[in-house]
């Protein structure tokens, strides 16, 4: 049994970040749609069918194909206790094959053969016994549509029908799936005998021994005949792996004429071959001046052809969308690999840092931040912890496993570091956990991941679900049906192109509570950053307020749904801090800030609590870091104040925005590409512009 070529080039890293070489991932989730789900898909995945009611098949029931018919009558077979081939096919001129003939597997009779020349010839007996039971099928066309019947059936059988426990271990049903096909290999690679690599597949999968859909022979074929193709085709994939890499670096070279602002690095090794790349374009290095704030470095594919980790980086947007930063291929998962990784995305993005960034669980990844990006903070994605808790704990918690997932979930979003710590220890005595390996990795790394730990971290809404989404979905279309790296290439340069990339429009949002403030900032937010604040202002009015001696102010609500929070107010500056960090977190006001606004009459947020990631101007125009720090001056808030009247207006009409947006287009591209002018010219050009 041979292993299935894929026809994806990318598959998920299933090495458990726990370091144990025997312990892998089955990500939890994967049947949702994502890209990883495509790979562990076999040729002999039943169908859906397969699982429905399978009823006797009868003269002249239809199929449309007859594949269809065969993988019914093998699914009638396999409940009736034995399985079927392929026969006779007929064929003609004007319809090709017209008729084909399945049978009962132990149809006709062995013809005997040639005996070797030697002294003991090994006799095998056969099990084919003359068993008449068949079914014949015949195309035909009826009103131009092509279809199969069944014209001949016999369910008659000259010989005892198996039981299911039985009939599960004949060649036909006997399948090793791919991700056991890799399980397997790794096994094997680790020198683990035959035997001892099905007592561990039992083991891990919680079944009783010998109940696997497979038999010891079916593993020692499959490895014997791998270790065969893999010695065979060594050669030809170095060849392959290296005439690859060399397409990728010229595509690189390429884009270069095409995106003047396009860059690229890459290392070689000992025998001067290309062994790690990077790259990144001329729209994501200008998206990153702007929401380069946060970055969220993706590494849970690899390339199953050639081994490689790809490693991808994505922003947010204003509009909650994920946002292609730059992407890297490396030969290794270690750190001084991540390291290299690092220092070609600083360099693509001018040395300017990002305020926080999130990974997966990686040991080498975590030397490495700690190492290239000191003032960073670093972030593990809550959505791959999650989609790792099944495959960790399921099979030791049994029954016990979806409480102990409840109250995961809960345990994860206290905002309390000392509420974390005592209801952690509870968790783990509870569930009996207190030695697991698992639970020790994710408390050793707690502060990367609780909310009660990060909620001061800035992360600008990248934790959502809908962040989530977008970054899957993004991924989805640059992975799916890639078969060469060139190919990959060309489908991430489309999918990066921030034309190409789905944008909410702009639209109409409607105030809810007639507040100034509110007015205000529906002209400044974008849809997606207006919705979350005015979600916050709704949900204000239901606190009340008890000020202070010091002047700072208890909010709580009016039913005492949730604790207390402490909001510091300083007049002098117009700052506000509140407790429950919610500005710290998303750049987005929260409930109890605004509540005490209200109070102090205030009809206008300051302008410091409309971020520039967040408002509106962002997605039409770019700019570079000494453009974002003078965003507070005079001049910025000219163009401010002119950008959100222009919204305003454009919005009006279908006519008005498409005329608007085309402009602003065209204007951006002609500004990009005017000379740098000196200073005095810039100052002249903003006074010049405070007096309009």
């Amino acid at each position: 049994m041979a292993m299935k070529p894929s026809n994806n080039i990318w598959i998920r890293r299933q090495q458990c970040p726990c370091g144990d070489w025997k312990c892998y991932i089955q990500y939890e989730g994967d049947d949702l749609g994502s890209v990883s789900s495509q790979h562990v898909k076999s040729e002999t995945t039943p169908s859906s069918s397969s699982s429905e009611a399978v009823f006797t098949p009868y003269v002249g029931q239809i199929f449309k194909t007859d594949d269809d018919a065969f993988e019914y009558y093998s699914n009638f077979a396999r409940k009736n206790g034995f399985s079927i081939r392929k026969a006779r096919s007929t064929e003609s001129q004007n319809l090709g094959i017209y008729r084909r003939d399945f049978v009962c597997y132990r149809s006709g009779f062995n013809q005997p053969r040639k005996k070797a020349n030697v002294e003991h010839p090994r006799e095998r007996k056969s099990v084919r016994c003359g068993c008449d039971a068949k079914l014949y099928l015949t195309k035909e066309i009826v009103d131009g549509v092509m279809q199969w019947y069944v014209s001949q059936f016999s369910n008659v059988h000259n010989h005892e029908l198996l039981e299911d426990d039985q009939v599960r271990l004949l060649p036909a049903y006997r399948k090793i799936q791919e991700v056991d096909q890799e399980r397997i290999l790794l096994l094997s690679k680790a020198g683990f005998p035959v035997n001892r690599i099905v007592k561990v597949l039992e083991l891990e999968k919680g079944v009783q021994p010998g109940q696997l859909p497979f038999i010891e022979k079916d593993v020692r074929n499959f490895v014997r005949t791998c270790k065969k193709t893999v010695q065979e085709n060594d050669a030809l994939l170095n060849e392959k792996r290296e005439n690859d890499m060399l397409e990728l670096l010229e595509a690189c070279k390429a884009m270069t004429g095409r995106d003047p602002d396009f860059v690229y690095d890459y290392t070689i090794d000992e025998n001067e071959k290309v062994e790690n790349i990077a790259w990144s374009f001329g729209d994501s290095i200008r998206a990153y001046t702007i929401f380069g704030d946060v970055v969220a470095f993706d590494t849970t594919y690899r390339s199953v052809t050639y081994g490689l980790l790809l490693g991808v980086w994505f922003g947010i947007d204003n509009h909650g969308k994920a946002i292609f930063l730059g992407c890297v291929l490396l030969q290794d998962e270690s750190s001084h690999s991540f390291a290299w990784a690092l220092q070609a995305f600083m360099r693509f993005m001018r040395g300017r840092h990002p305020q926080t960034i999130l990974t997966d669980i990686d040991l080498g990844l975590r030397d490495a931040i700690a190492r290239e990006l000191p003032n960073t903070k670093h972030v593990l994605c809550i959505w791959h912890i999650l989609s790792k808790i099944s495959s960790w704990f399921s099979l030791p918690l049994g029954s016990q496993y979806e409480n102990f997932k409840t109250e995961f979930d809960m345990l994860s979003q206290l905002e309390s570091v000392e509420d974390f710590e005592h209801q952690w220890n509870i968790l783990v005595a509870r569930f009996g956990l207190v030695s697991d390996k698992h639970i020790a990795l994710l408390y050793s790394y707690r502060a990367s991941w609780t909310f009660s730990y990060i909620r001061s971290y800035f992360l600008a809404r990248t934790l959502t679900a809908e962040f989530s989404l977008s970054l899957e979905s993004f991924l989805k279309r640059i992975l799916n049906g890639q078969t060469c790296l060139q190919v990959f290439f060309e489908q991430v340069s489309i999918a990066a192109n921030l034309e190409n990339q789905t944008r909410e429009g702009m639209q109409y949002m409607h105030v809810k509570t007639g507040m100034p403030l509110e007015e205000h900032a529906r002209n400044i937010l974008t849809p997606y950053a207006f919705n979350v604040l005015q979600h916050e202002i709704v949900l204000s009015v239901q606190y009340a307020t008890t000020e202070m001696a010091n002047g700072s102010y208890l909010v709580r609500h009016y039913k005492k749904l949730d604790g207390e929070c402490l909001v510091i107010w300083m007049p002098d500056d117009e700052q506000i801090h509140c407790s429950c960090k919610e500005f710290e977190h998303s750049g987005i006001l929260c409930r109890h800030s605004l509540r005490v606004l209200v109070v102090k009459n205030y009809f206008q947020l300051p302008e410091k609590y409309f971020p520039l990631r967040w408002r509106v101007e962002s997605s039409l125009v770019s700019v570079d870091d000494q453009n974002a720090q003078i965003s507070s001056d005079g001049g910025a808030q000219a163009f401010h104040s002119l950008t959100a009247s222009l919204l305003t207006e454009s919005l009006i009409s279908k006519d008005r925005f498409n005329y608007v947006h085309n402009e602003l287009t065209s204007l951006l591209e002609h500004v990009r590409n005017m000379p740098v002018i000196d200073e005095y010219a810039a100052n002249a050009a903003v006074n010049n512009i405070s007096e309009l």
